[in-house]
């Protein structure tokens, strides 16, 4: 198979984010930032993006930071890879829900090497990280000539391939708030092939029990690959408000959560088997879910 190479450019690696910032502001539009490079080097060998100037941001040591809270949460610097995140610990048994989104994702050799602020501004719909940080209300920290600004995750998105980041922007950080007591979550994906596809469907779920842990206080619900930009399901969330969860309501609020996507049907699948999918895996999702509250000490 004929692979093309990639268009010329000139390569650039600042060594702090203001040496970054600076080149972005002056190479503008004929730029593009790149730490792992799984999507870009990709868009660029077909010749959907041409930028002249490839700025590294790698060798910037303030984007590969991670800081655990037990108050504040969890902040990720935008260059930590998705390696990195399913090897924490932290990941692992305080968010478990990233876990599940990160150990599903492609190849190890691609979890090596792409980065969470990669997987999130490259902002492709089926982006297995959107879903679970936009149920667990994360944000992220944007920085550019204009200074430093904090965006919600779910508000992040614009449309296929276009995120709330300016030409001159940089994604410095993710921050997910502490976890509250009483509470779970869990993400399931649908593919084609095991962990080295994109998603077909996928769905994350968020709950937040009373003190006795029966009745569902809180419930947030985010679907991806089965619209334009990852989207909460909202309408299925409030099936479950107030209301002690089984397999029956979960099944319920699966159906609706169904009818709330809005898939296309492309080679990869059908949009009315994607929409079915949708109420399966909000199913599991919600069920994964309670369990995870009621496994907390």
């Amino acid at each position: 198979m004929f692979i093309k190479r990639l268009p010329k450019f000139e390569y650039h690696a600042p060594t702090s984010m203001a040496e970054a910032l600076d080149q972005l502001s002056l190479y503008g539009e004929n730029a593009r930032v790149f730490a792992g490079g799984t999507d870009l080097f990709v868009s660029m060998k077909k010749r959907e993006v041409v930028p002249e100037h490839l700025i590294n941001l790698k060798e910037i040591e303030e984007l590969k930071k991670t800081h655990h809270d037990e108050v504040e949460g969890l902040r990720i610097g935008g260059l930590i890879t998705m390696g990195e995140l399913e090897r924490s610990k932290i990941v692992k048994e305080k968010f478990p829900i990233i876990w599940d989104a990160v150990n599903v994702m492609a190849t190890p050799q691609i979890r090596n090497l792409a980065t969470i602020g990669g997987n999130l501004c490259s902002a492709i719909p089926s982006a297995d990280t959107a879903p679970p940080l936009i149920v667990l209300g994360a944000t992220v920290t944007i920085v550019g000539s204009a200074g430093e600004r904090t965006v919600l995750v779910e508000k992040f998105f614009k449309g296929p391939g276009e995120s709330a980041l300016a030409p001159d922007e940089i994604l410095k950080e993710i921050l997910i708030p502490a976890p509250p007591v009483n509470s779970g979550s869990a993400y399931f994906k649908l593919m084609r092939r095991n962990a080295q596809d994109l998603a077909l469907v996928g769905v994350a779920a968020s709950l937040m029990l009373d003190g006795d842990r029966q009745a569902c206080q809180e419930a947030r619900i985010a679907l991806g690959a089965v619209a334009p930009t990852p989207i909460r399901a909202l309408k299925a969330e409030a099936i479950l408000k107030g209301r002690n969860i089984n397999d029956d309501l979960a099944a319920e609020a699966g159906g609706v959560a169904s009818e709330e996507a809005r898939p296309i049907t492309d080679i990869r699948a059908s949009g009315e088997y994607r929409r079915e999918m949708v109420g399966v895996l909000t199913k599991r999702a919600i069920m994964k879910a309670l369990t995870r509250t009621h496994n907390k000490t």
